[in-house]
């Protein structure tokens, strides 16, 4: 039985890794990754690489054994994950793996805005499988804003359209160790699971531009905007069409308070408090 993680490549993927090595034995570990390249220093600590594509079924009939505890790491092709991660659950069935783990969105099935459709049809698709499974319902990494920094800074402003709306925001370091509390744990205690994760302290877009002003020592504002207003923003900074809508909805949904906190199954999983967003703010501002 191996533990196995799925796009460990990935900014998440690797945090994973990292966190599963604190107290697992290198031999026990699998990185099933596209580029054997990119995970050359995995291999190097000891993890073992499997080499496969979400996009490319055929290459995923090796990726799982039976019984190994798998993390399904959600694919970042919006519009393509569906068919990915069906063909991944797929595999994962064929091989008999005993746990499968998945990075949802919070809310599961009653997230109500387009970027958690993918995500919804694929948790379904796992309840359909029959498989072992344990849904990690993701909320917002804080990294989503801190690693957007410089137009804030540049500009002075935190634009939205979310009005007073609060997210309880968690870092993917935190996420990750979350993973790995229950790729780790009694399959008994985590598998027909649905974790809520979010972060112990909510915040609005105000509080998050008064944070970086003070941290960054600029004056920054918070600019709430219509959406139509928001989206042509998004549009003359270059971004893609769809993805700015992506954005626009996300933040109506945070208006809505789809993204604000949902009890402490993250603090409880990894057995401290969340990383306070002003921590993240301080080493994105450090780090730029």
């Amino acid at each position: 039985m191996s533990i196995v993680v799925t796009g460990a490549t990935g900014k998440l993927g690797r945090l994973v890794i990292d966190a599963l090595l604190a107290t697992e034995p290198a031999g026990n570990v699998v990185a099933v990754v596209r580029d054997k390249a990119k995970a050359a220093d995995l291999a190097e600590r000891g993890v073992e690489l499997r080499i496969a594509d979400y996009s490319r079924p055929q290459t995923l009939a090796g990726a799982f054994a039976a019984g190994d505890r798998v993390l399904l790491i959600s694919g970042s092709e919006v519009g393509q994950r569906v068919p990915q991660h069906t063909a991944v659950i797929s595999a994962a069935k064929a091989a008999g793996v005993a746990q499968l783990a998945y990075t949802g969105v919070l809310g599961g099935p009653d997230a109500d805005f387009r970027l958690a459709d993918e995500h919804k049809a694929t948790e379904q698709a796992v309840l359909d499988s029959g498989l072992p499974y344990t849904f990690l319902r993701n909320g917002w990494y804080t990294e989503n804003y801190t690693e957007n920094l410089a137009p804030v800074l540049a500009h002075g402003a935190v634009v939205a359209n979310a009005g007073e709306g609060r997210i309880a925001s968690a870092t993917r370091a935190d996420y990750a160790a979350a993973a790995a509390a229950v790729l780790t744990g009694p399959l008994d205690e985590h598998t027909g699971r649905a974790y809520e994760l979010s972060g112990d302290v909510s915040w609005s877009f105000a509080e998050y531009a008064a944070e970086v002003a003070r941290h960054s020592g600029k004056a920054i504002v918070h600019s709430d905007v219509p959406a139509a207003a928001h989206l042509e923003i998004l549009l003359g900074a270059g971004l893609p069409q769809p993805f700015a809508e992506i954005l626009v909805d996300v933040d109506a949904a945070v208006a809505r308070g789809a993204l604000a906190a949902r009890g402490n199954d993250l603090s409880r999983l990894i057995g401290r408090p969340t990383t306070p967003i002003a921590e993240t703010i301080k080493a994105a501002l450090a780090a730029s």
